[in-house]
């Protein structure tokens, strides 16, 4: 075990937040921790740490274990250094050896001779080798990259980019220290699409165990396999991702409220008895010992949900016309940045469109060209009976900071009753008397949440949403998107939560090339339709043959030969094993992906083993089920070390092929 918690009690103030809660972290472990926003899950994180100590219990953390931890509170560091420098800090003990070797390097050039100072120097030298110093350049950069910096942003201060830019870099340092235990605090929230999928790919192979708190599901679903819930001051443990974490909770929910009901009729029987036959003689000892039975009994709470089910109704009050949006021609740049160049797209009735794609691509420019808020070349044509209503961060700037909640909400218009508007404020995570405070009193995510209920209960029929998601937890994510689903009105969105977007849209756009890329279908059918044509690309990309032409112009011929030679036959024939030994490799590595897999299924059913104290009540079922926990554990990190040789391999091979 490398880290957890046992027994563990912590309050702030008079409020519970966890109550004799138990929890293991073992070596190569992906944990998704969730629950409800205001549950915990930062705070469980800074107990693991070591930043917070617990009421009651044991905080266990294995001796030499290290520890990487990023959350918010990281961006209050600040420095003139490069974004390079600053992720090369993490390796500290590197940059030191080099210092030494510089220093030592001068020694000798004045006493060349020194045996010792010779040794001491090829030991240094060696120790760098050791930590990976000769290619950590290398390392740093490809990381920066795959967090969507470009190598001109590599030299740039770390104090001229914003928080979101911020938070990469320390991303990047913190998986170059490879840490034994990850924790990373909502680590997708100022990623882009292609920067969460380079992190997927990166976790899925990390030499450690992480524990990931996250609002996006799509994410969680790809990176772990194991849930921990925060609910009802408990942590509740599911060996699966966290669709099967849904199923299994919906199951338990099921169990409880029979367990609960059971007991219930129980207790009732018991009291009826007690008070029937207490004041009788000849009863007297059966109703006492009914007392006593009542005293010890393990009362079952009663599965009450933290959170109600509330719904979020959307009305529309006119129909517009068949067209909605028309952008003719449209040209937008930025300095030397071009975001379109010349391009048309339409908008129709009933379009729920998703706008996606890496940052800096120009979707929220383009968002605020459709709302004709944002100056461009080309022409807009709006439809008819159009009504729109355009939610972006910006959009706070237009709150009355003198306005309670409640009396922000009436400026919409929406005849809605305080209590309708109160049931609305739920949705959007704020209760009780959130309703009565000022605007001006509201954190930065507060007041977005607000502008996007606004926004939704302004009875618009067509909305412009940018990046709605980012403030809201997957309870309020889920009404929303039920929400969006039942609306009449039309959708334009820019959104990096896939499952937001997989749930929503019924056509992608794209900018690709200063062009809009129109898909028509779901998210999910265009990560089929990109896979499909990937692969037909990769299909065609053979080496092509030109067959002998009859000598009609010898300059023709010549020009011929020199754009398309023919492939050489060994060539050919090399190429063809290359394939051969590709083909065996990729079968190996899909059979050591079902092993991990299987191996992982095991080992969660026997950590739930170890988690049922009745295991531990029999010495022997207990040394059993120990054994095979540590048998299986040894045969994951022997599967995983081989499929990193095998994947190795296939990049390798790979490379060739194309060559």
């Amino acid at each position: 075990m490398l880290a957890g918690l046992q027994n563990v009690t912590f309050e702030f103030g008079a409020r519970a937040i966890i109550e004799d809660a138990t929890w293991h972290i073992h070596p190569n472990e992906r944990i998704g921790l969730i629950g409800y926003n205001g549950t915990g899950k930062s705070t469980i994180l800074k107990l693991l740490v070591g930043e917070y100590s617990p009421s009651k219990g044991e905080v266990i953390r294995s001796r030499n274990m290290s520890i990487g931890y990023l959350h918010q509170d990281l961006l209050s560091f600040d420095t003139n250094d490069s974004i390079l420098q600053v992720a090369l800090g993490a390796f500290e003990k590197v940059l030191q050896l080099e210092k030494e070797v510089e220093e030592l390097g001068k020694q000798l050039e004045q006493n060349h001779e020194d045996e010792n100072l010779l040794h001491l120097y090829s030991d240094k030298l060696h120790e760098i080798e050791t930590l990976g110093g000769y290619n950590m350049h290398h390392r740093t950069e490809e990381i920066l990259q795959g967090l969507g910096f470009n190598n001109s942003d590599l030299q740039r201060p770390y104090k001229e980019f914003s928080g979101g830019w911020r938070m990469r870099v320390l991303l990047a340092k913190m998986i170059l220290q490879q840490p034994d235990l990850l924790l990373l605090d909502e680590p997708t929230n100022h990623l882009d699409l292609p920067s969460i999928e380079w992190l997927e790919k990166y976790l899925l192979h990390y030499q450690g165990s992480v524990v990931i708190v996250s609002h996006d599901r799509w994410f969680l679903d790809r990176m772990v396999t194991k849930i921990v819930e925060v609910f009802q001051q408990d942590l509740h443990i599911y060996g699966g991702h966290y669709s099967f974490y849904e199923k299994e909770k919906e199951l338990r929910m099921e169990m409880q409220q029979k367990a609960y009901e059971n007991q219930q009729d129980f207790i009732r029987q018991q009291e009826r008895f007690i008070e029937r036959f207490r004041a009788k003689a000849s009863k007297a000892a059966a109703a006492q010992s009914a007392v006593k039975r009542l005293e010890k009994l393990d009362v079952i709470e009663a599965p009450a949900a933290d959170r109600p089910g509330i719904r979020i109704n959307f009305s529309i009050d006119k129909t517009p016309g068949k067209i909605l949006c028309e952008l003719k021609h449209i040209s937008k740049k930025f300095s030397a940045v071009e975001i379109v160049n010349n391009t048309d797209a339409e908008i129709e009735r009933g379009d729920k469109i998703a706008l996606i794609g890496a940052n800096g691509k120009g979707k929220s420019t383009l968002l605020r060209i459709i709302a004709g808020t944002e100056t461009f070349e080309g022409e807009r044509r709006r439809g008819h009976n159009v009504d729109e209503s355009f939610y972006a961060q910006h959009q706070l700037e237009s709150l009355n900071l003198n306005h309670t909640l409640i009396d922000e909400l009436k400026t919409c218009g929406s005849q809605k009753t305080d209590q309708e508007l109160r049931t609305l404020l739920g949705c959007f995570l704020f209760s009780g008397d959130d309703a009565d405070k000022k605007i001006r009193v509201l954190s930065g995510g507060e007041k977005a949440r607000i502008a996007l209920a606004k926004t939704i209960i302004s009875k618009a029929n067509f909305l412009l949403l940018d990046e709605p998601t980012n403030h809201l937890d997957m309870h309020s994510v889920g009404l929303l998107i039920e929400a969006l689903n039942k609306y009449e009105g039309s959708i334009i969105l820019v959104s990096h939560d896939r499952y937001f977007v997989s749930k929503t849209a019924n056509k992608i756009w794209e900018i690709i090339d200063g062009q809009i890329k129109e898909f028509k279908g779901t998210y999910t059918e265009y990560l089929e339709w990109k896979e499909r044509m990937a692969k037909k690309q990769a299909d065609t990309a053979e080496p092509v043959v030109i067959s002998k032409q009859p000598v009609v112009d010898s300059k023709k011929q010549q020009e011929q030969k020199t754009v398309t030679p023919a492939a050489p036959e060994s060539k050919q024939i090399i190429n063809k094993e290359v394939k051969k030994e590709l083909s065996r490799q990729q079968k190996q590595l899909q059979l050591l992906e079902e092993k991990i897999n299987s191996a992982t299924q095991e080992k969660d059913k026997t950590e739930q083993l170890l988690s049922d104290p009745s295991t531990y009540g029999d010495k022997s079922k207990f040394q059993q089920t120990e054994t095979t926990y540590q048998a299986l554990s040894k045969q994951l990190i022997q599967l995983n070390a081989e499929y990193e040789k095998v994947f190795e391999k296939v990049m390798e091979l790979e490379q060739k092929v194309l060559e």
